[in-house]
C-alpha cells in the first residue's frame, strides 16, 4: 500500500516562502510633509505681500475689475444738477464722427471731480480732448474727462480715486479751444462709448427722492 501525495514528507531542501520585505514609507511621508510645508509657507507669505500697502494698486484693478459698473452716476462738475445738461450723446461732430459723451458747462476753473472709484490710467494733454483724464472704474468702464482748463495738484497716472476726488478744472482746452468752457464727460464699456447721462440724472433723482 503506497502513501497518498498529501502524506508525502517534503524534500529535505524545501523551504517555506519567503515574505515580502516590510515596505518603509517614511521618505515619501517626509517628502509630502516638506511640501506640505512649503507651500503653506508660499500661500502665507503671499496673504501677507497682498495686504501690504505696495499691493494696494494690483488689489484695485482686482477689485475693479470684477465690480459691477455702477447703474447712478453723481455729477463730475461742481454746482452743476444733471437737468441742466443737454443730451447731445451720438450727435454729429464733423463728417466723420459723432459725440460721444456730455458737455457739462460750468465757469472755467470749476472743479471736476471724479464719479467713481477708479485707477487713473491717463494724464495728458493731446488731441482733440486737450488736457483730459482717463480713470478705469468698476468693471473696467473707463471714465474720460477732456477739455480741463488744468490737472488737480500731483495727480498722475497709477492714482486711485474714489467718488468726489478732484481731477481738474473746467475748461477749453483741445478742439473746444474758444468755445464757452466746459467739461466733456464719456464713458466707455466692452462694447465701446455710451451715454452717461441717464446714470447722471438717475443719480440726482435718488437724492431728490432721499431728500424728501
Amino acid at each position: 500500500m503506497h502513501d497518498s501525495d498529501s502524506t508525502r514528507a517534503p524534500p529535505p531542501d524545501a523551504r517555506p516562502p519567503k515574505r515580502a520585505p516590510h515596505r518603509d514609507y517614511t521618505p515619501q511621508l517626509r517628502a509630502t510633509l516638506r511640501f506640505v510645508f512649503v507651500v503653506a509657507l508660499l500661500a502665507a507669505a503671499g496673504y501677507w505681500a497682498w495686504h501690504q500697502p505696495f499691493m494696494a494698486q494690483p488689489r484695485a484693478i482686482a477689485a475693479l475689475t470684477t465690480a459691477s459698473p455702477p447703474t447712478t452716476l453723481p455729477m463730475p462738475v461742481d454746482g452743476v444738477s444733471a437737468a441742466r445738461v443737454a443730451d447731445t450723446y451720438g450727435a454729429p461732430r464733423g463728417r466723420d464722427r459723432s459725440h460721444e459723451g456730455v458737455d457739462i458747462f460750468a465757469p472755467r476753473g470749476t472743479p471736476v471731480r471724479s464719479t467713481t472709484d477708479g485707477l487713473v490710467v491717463g494724464v495728458r494733454d493731446a488731441g482733440l480732448g486737450g488736457k483730459q483724464v482717463w480713470v478705469m472704474g468698476p468693471g473696467r468702464h473707463r471714465h474720460y474727462y477732456a477739455h480741463l482748463d488744468g490737472f488737480a495738484e500731483f495727480l498722475e497716472v497709477g492714482d486711485l480715486v474714489r467718488p468726489g476726488d478732484a481731477l481738474g478744472v473746467v475748461g477749453d482746452t483741445g478742439n473746444a479751444r474758444g468755445t464757452p468752457p466746459h467739461l466733456h464727460y464719456g464713458v466707455y464699456g466692452p462694447e465701446g462709448a455710451f451715454d452717461p447721462l441717464p446714470l447722471l440724472r438717475a443719480h440726482d433723482a435718488d437724492n431728490a427722492g432721499a431728500s424728501r
